[in-house]
């Protein structure tokens, strides 16, 4: 997500025994870049949350360790870990501008999609680098 970008919340909030129940979907865009050819790509990101924010001295507060359970602190609910967290893990792991990207040319680093099906590069077996010298500077000689 691009710094400072928004990201529009649909939420419901319940007071249950226990604390603060958060229910509803977190939406925003992301960019970045194609795993493949490097390309800048963006793409929107829905998620859906349901969290409990515990009270102060609740059995649940008592009784889960400090990062199990979300907690209410001083009447206020921090959504920031929770929604980024929720972004991040729906994120792919390896972003594509297209599902049939064709990414980068090894030899010369262009894109394979904009280089066309003819593109290739003669490689030389590093075996026969020297007699291909060799023979090169004996046709240079005759001429």
């Amino acid at each position: 997500m691009p710094e400072g970008g928004e990201i529009e919340l649909d939420l419901l909030t319940e007071s249950v025994v226990e604390g603060v129940l958060v229910t509803g979907s977190a939406k925003t865009t992301v960019t970045g870049e194609c795993s493949r050819c490097l390309e800048p790509l963006s793409d929107e990101v829905e998620v859906v949350l349901t969290e409990l924010y515990a009270y102060p001295d609740s059995t649940t507060d008592e009784t889960t360790d400090e990062d199990e359970v979300s907690r209410i602190v001083d009447d206020l609910i921090d959504l920031e870990p929770v929604v980024r967290d929720a972004i991040v893990l729906a994120l792919p792991q390896v972003p594509l501008c297209t599902p049939d990207c064709q990414g980068l040319c090894s030899e010369c680093g262009g894109r394979r999609a904009e280089l066309g099906p003819n593109h290739g590069h003669e490689t030389i077996d590093p075996r026969w680098a020297a007699l291909q010298e060799r023979l090169s500077g004996d046709n240079n000689e005759e001429n």
